[in-house]
């Protein structure tokens, strides 16, 4: 990857500055990366920050590039891939990131002769610590299917779903995952606090404890079952407090949330998938 000519980012916002800081860092030229943006103040910000050449000509932005990452808003999305089809003269690979976008409808806007990789990165990838769903069809070749995972992990842990159904499952989990766990914080830190711990030393503790557990659970070669019995004895508080999510259906819970937010986004993958 190190050796790509021309990446160009169609869209100068949050995900676009993430990935490319996070290229930039594992090696990539910020000469070789291209940001094109209608706002002049996101284009400043990438040339500040990065160093990248910026254009506010998608057109001309895409022109020669290897690779082109389309970073808007999925409201825009049809007007931008339109709009940018004719100029995609060098059939470069098409990288995704709008939520909710499905496959054919980026092929149909862009051409299919184009290849094209669709992803749903989530929010923490931001910061580096993300998770990306990745999904193409057999006429993307592994050079291309190679690549595109190689950009996306640059921020985040990447995984490929065999059907593009299951991208709605990604987005269920992974997309919307870590607004679970935060809600799940924010309601253990209003228990301690509730207990009579201090409100900074209970947001302490609930941080601590959730990256301790996530690190825990990354670097452990046991299973999720297999930890968390490692830290519940028998009759002790562990298992008290964990009787108590058990009686009041936390994994019923949890499943039908699942389910709900994977409803949604077949919902909007539809709404959005139309001509």
């Amino acid at each position: 990857m190190h050796d790509i000519r021309k990446l160009t980012f169609i869209g100068g916002g949050n995900m676009a500055a993430a990935l490319i800081g996070g290229l930039i860092r594992r090696g990539v030229a910020p000469a070789h990366l291209v940001a094109a943006d209608p706002g002049a103040e996101a284009l400043a910000r990438l040339a500040r920050e990065f160093g990248v050449p910026t254009c506010a000509d998608n057109a001309v932005a895409v022109r020669d590039a290897e690779v082109v990452v389309i970073a808007v808003k999925p409201q825009q999305i049809r007007a931008v891939c339109l709009a940018l089809a004719p100029a995609l003269v060098s059939k470069p690979l098409v990288i995704s990131v709008a939520a909710g976008i499905p496959h054919a409808a980026l092929s149909r806007w862009l051409g299919n002769d184009v290849p094209v990789v669709r992803t749903m990165p989530n929010r923490p990838a931001l910061n580096g610590f993300g998770a990306t769903g990745l999904y193409a069809p057999p006429a993307v070749g592994a050079a291309h299917r190679a690549l595109a995972e190689s950009i996306m992990a640059a921020v985040s842990a990447t995984v490929w779903v065999d059907h593009e159904s299951q991208m709605d499952t990604v987005t269920a989990l992974s997309g919307s995952g870590p607004a679970y766990f935060f809600l799940f914080m924010e309601a253990l830190e209003a228990a301690a606090r509730e207990r009579g711990l201090p409100a900074e030393v209970a947001h302490q503790l609930t941080l601590a404890t959730a990256y301790g557990a996530a690190r825990m659970a990354r670097d452990s070669s046991d299973s999720l079952a297999a930890l968390r019995e490692q830290v519940t004895s028998k009759g002790g508080t562990t298992a008290a407090a964990l009787a108590v999510l058990d009686a009041a259906g936390l994994r019923a819970i949890v499943a039908h949330a699942v389910a709900a937010a994977d409803r949604r986004s077949a919902e909007l993958a539809a709404e959005f998938g139309t001509p």
